[in-house]
């Protein structure tokens, strides 16, 4: 189930799905340490003998409060009688998720209505020698193991203190855990239980006809008993309403900091746009890292999850955020990949959000061959990423310190990690991760990493390095245009890889990374060669069902429900046609066709703006990870893009520090390569 509102503070997420149940709860780490482990907390109603988990029989609908990362979920159960409003937060500075139950009786009667909260955790994503106790200092619920504590507690108008509390064994003997004691309406009160353990609270309002009441539920994170206390405390004193408003107005504040120019695009679009920022902000972790997407149900898929900081995808993720005026989080990113990055200049697949090395599925040999287990195009993006920072920040006493450890060093790897015979990089994983040869996107992301490395090396006055940088980048381009671009194939192809016998072999599949092609600059988005590139694309990946958009590349199997069609819609798929579309608009008419296929991503994101990896390409329904990062990062520059886009048109110039002569050196310097390129 897509995970529909994702709260978080940078330490502290919690994943909701659509039945209003936290999936997924990460602490002290974003993405690191699953405490949930693909477990659910829930919660139930229980009235006048009936009770009922939230689930199918509720109608409900879970949102964003406007601009906010306040969460708004409505439930109507028309046996009950009741509407319940819920309104949750995780604070933006204390380790605390607070929740704010409001419910309405729609009967003329008098009436008591019982609140339940299970809690079905495995601590360090495992359920051994897990502790639940009830607390009777702070008269909650405690669940620990080693440094990870979990205070729970609730109020409601009329008592300071849960209602009721249960703890017990689930999992072990039969017993299918302590939520069942709910279903009753009465808990044991049962105080203790270690190793595989659950519990529940109650809290209990009498409604009178016709009339509404309020309780309050809240979880408090920390590494010791005295700090979630202390939190409890917290809590109390500024009272659970306080919390909420406070963090409401915080994040209505950070995501306007930095508004849109007026009149280029659609309220839906400007809503989207700001809500994709506000995601963005909860998949970051305090150290730096950007997780890929954490929606723990893609276990199911292969025994492993996206919770994990892949350079590439955070490097795009970053330039988004530079783009849209944040570059406090960009530079926590690139800080974070100074601190990861091997002394030998690259990045391995992935990272944990502590900057330990994560799992992988590449290997270091094929047969008696020894292999670098990389997608070189990682390293290479965080280069070009930094540099598109750099020119919009001037931030000269950050970039310093990481002129040698990252910038140099990964640029004179990728200088000597080349194929000899065509001057294109050695081969290495694609970003897809399903094969190896040589990429046209890790071409492309190479050569738009030299060409940053190049202009590093000229401010920092290393002007021998930066001829080394750009030679390698001209040779590069002049290996693209002799092997990569096919006249049988009047288009780009997507790889080229060496056959048992040595002799290069063609992948002709029409993958959307050729985006990348003028993306990073190796070719002119109006270049002939680019222009018949992506009209085969789009021919060839637009998915022709009700749903449209574009697919990943030809015969995608991944997540794949339907063998007549191509593939399945992806939203950086279809929002890279969007960025060709823009780059080549030589009028406002001609934008059109851009800004309804940012409407298509508004259109398909769920209601609460969460953008997943891929749709349904009959019904439209998320599919595999909800939500991606990386979709929300290319709304942001997509979005960023057509408002730029639109302006020059107007003969206007977008933002004067990005017109400037350090703003134009990436392009100028491309075009001098290109001008020293054998084959033009």
């Amino acid at each position: 189930m897509p995970r529909d509102v994702p709260l978080g503070n940078g330490k502290l997420l919690l994943c909701f799905d659509g039945d209003c149940a936290i999936r997924d709860l990460y602490f002290p780490h974003v993405g690191q340490e699953n405490h949930l482990n693909g477990n659910v907390c829930r919660m139930g109603v229980f009235v006048e003998g009936i009770f009922s988990w939230i689930d199918g029989s509720w109608r409900k609908e879970s949102l964003y409060e406007e601009d906010t990362l306040v969460s708004r979920t409505d439930l109507y159960h028309e046996r009950m009688g009741i509407l319940i409003t819920c309104r949750g937060v995780v604070d933006f500075h204390e380790n605390v998720y607070v929740r704010e139950i409001v419910v309405e009786n729609l009967r003329p009667i008098r009436r008591e209505v019982r609140f339940f909260f299970s809690h079905d955790l495995d601590i360090s994503g495992n359920r051994i020698g897990d502790t639940a106790v009830f607390d009777p200092f702070t008269r909650g619920v405690l669940h620990y193991k080693g440094k990870r504590y979990f205070l729970i507690n609730g109020m409601t108008e009329r008592s300071d203190a849960i209602s009721q509390y249960a703890v017990g064994i689930k999992g072990v003997g039969g017993r299918e855990g302590t939520f069942r004691d709910a279903e009753d309406g009465v808990l044991s009160g049962n105080p203790i239980a270690q190793g595989s353990v659950d519990s529940v609270i109650g809290l209990h309002i009498t409604l009178e006809g016709d009339s509404e009441g309020s309780a309050y539920y809240w979880i408090c994170a920390g590494e010791s008993w005295q700090e979630v206390r202390h939190l409890d405390g917290l809590v109390r004193r500024k009272h659970p309403a306080s919390l909420i408003q406070r963090s409401k107005d915080f994040w209505t504040l950070w995501v306007r900091k930095e508004p849109l120019p007026q009149g280029h695009l659609s309220e839906r679009i400007q809503e989207q746009y700001r809500r994709s920022l506000l995601i963005l902000s909860t998949q970051m972790d305090s150290q730096g890292g950007i997780l890929a997407g954490n929606d723990s149900d893609v276990i199911q898929y292969n025994r492993d999850t996206y919770s994990y900081v892949w350079p590439r995808d955070g490097a795009l993720a970053a330039n988004a955020l530079d783009l849209a005026g944040y570059p406090s989080h960009a530079q926590n990113f690139y800080a974070y990949a100074a601190s990861v990055v091997g002394d030998d200049g690259y990045f391995l697949h992935k990272y944990n959000p502590d900057g330990s090395l994560a799992s992988s599925w590449h290997p270091w040999v094929d047969g008696p061959e020894t292999q670098l287990p990389i997608q070189e195009d990682e390293t290479a993006l965080v280069l070009w990423a930094l540099w598109q920072h750099f020119v919009l920040y001037r931030d000269m006493d950050f970039i310093k310190p990481l002129y040698r450890p990252l910038i140099k060093r990964a640029a004179d790897f990728m200088v000597s990690y080349r194929d000899a015979e065509t001057g294109l990089p050695a081969p290495s994983y694609d970003l897809w991760e399903e094969r190896r040869g040589i990429l046209s996107f890790t071409v492309a992301a190479v050569f738009g990493g030299l060409t940053a490395a190049s202009l590093f090396c000229e401010v920092f006055g290393d002007g021998k390095q930066a001829r080394t940088y750009r030679k390698a980048a001209s040779q590069i381009r002049d290996g693209a245009s002799n092997h990569l671009w096919r006249e049988d194939l009047g288009r780009f192809c997507r790889m080229i890889s060496r056959g048992k016998d040595g002799a290069l072999e063609v992948d002709a599949t029409c993958d959307s990374s050729l985006w990348g092609l003028f993306n990073f600059g190796v070719y002119n988005a109006d270049d002939p060669r680019v222009m018949a590139t992506m009209n085969a694309l789009r021919e060839k990946l637009w998915v022709g069902h009700k749903t449209g958009g574009m697919a990943r590349y030809e015969n995608d199997p991944y997540y794949r429900v339907d063998p007549r069609v191509t593939g399945n819609p992806w939203f950086i798929s279809t929002l890279w046609l969007a960025d060709h579309l823009i780059s080549t608009a030589e009028s406002r008419e001609k934008l059109r066709e851009a800004e309804e296929l940012l409407h298509w991503a508004c259109d398909h994101a769920l209601p609460s703006g969460v953008m997943a990896e891929q749709i349904h390409p009959h019904t439209g329904a998320p599919l595999s990870v909800s939500p991606l990062t990386w979709s929300h990062a290319t709304f942001v520059t997509t979005t960023q893009r057509f408002v730029t886009r639109a302006i020059q048109l107007e003969g206007r110039t977008p933002l004067p520090r990005r017109e400037d002569w350090l703003g134009r050196l990436f392009i100028e310097a491309c075009n001098a390569i290109h001008g020293s390129c054998k084959v033009k």
